[in-house]
């Protein structure tokens, strides 16, 4: 691979990244109730899901399934769905009714009661990304435009997999920060409770304009 056409493609991972998501949504939410160290799992199973879309993508089989009409509708109305879920669940959280103390990494001790499972937090990230038909539609327009057809396919694959993922991870990480910085203005429980209708109901807006995402042409 060039070192302009790795450049742009640097440049536009930048742009993918920033740019508001549900990916973005998460970190906030969960950097917000749990703090910057635990969101990590969470970013972590975001990465995976960003892995297996770019591959997917790449091998072809992302534009085989924009050519299938059914199978579409299934992805889209899954990730619709499951954003869908934890918007509610978001919205639902419970909170406690005394202000919670603020941890040495930026956390909320309170919220630890309910804190998920590294295995939790990384299944939510994954499926958050994976079931993203934006994600697929994005990848399978995009990717071709920096894959030379002359050159090993995997190999830049690779590379095009561990720029995306270095630089999520960096964004990510950055929403999670500030969204915990938030939580001095957030130590009371109708705070709190304002936040997690906020969160929960982007989230299920986002999930219900995946239903209005439209295969490539």
């Amino acid at each position: 691979m060039d070192f302009n056409v790795w450049l742009a493609f640097f440049a536009a991972s930048w742009v993918i990244a920033i740019s508001p998501g549900s990916g973005a949504v998460l970190s906030m939410s969960h950097g917000l109730a749990y703090g910057v160290r635990h969101t990590g799992a969470t970013i972590a199973g975001l990465q995976l899901g960003l892995s297996v879309i770019l591959l997917i993508a790449g091998v072809g089989v992302g534009a085989l399934l924009l050519a299938s009409a059914a199978a579409f509708i299934v992805v889209k109305v899954l990730g619709a769905c499951y954003l869908i879920w934890l918007g509610v669940k978001q919205w639902r959280s419970p909170v406690d009714a005394a202000p919670s103390k603020r941890g040495a990494e930026g956390g909320v001790a309170g919220a630890r009661t309910g804190l998920p499972t590294v295995r939790e937090r990384m299944l939510i990230g994954f499926m958050t990304n994976v079931t993203n038909p934006k994600g697929i539609v994005f990848m399978v327009a995009v990717l071709p435009q920096f894959i030379d057809p002359s050159r090993p396919l995997w190999l830049q694959l690779l590379i095009l997999l561990a720029t995306s993922i270095s630089v999520d991870l960096v964004v990510m990480h950055g929403y999670a920060f500030l969204a915990s910085r938030a939580q001095r203005w957030l130590a009371t429980a109708k705070a709190r409770r304002a936040q997690n209708r906020v969160f929960g109901g982007v989230l299920v807006a986002m999930g219900a304009s995946l239903l209005l995402v439209k295969r490539a042409t």
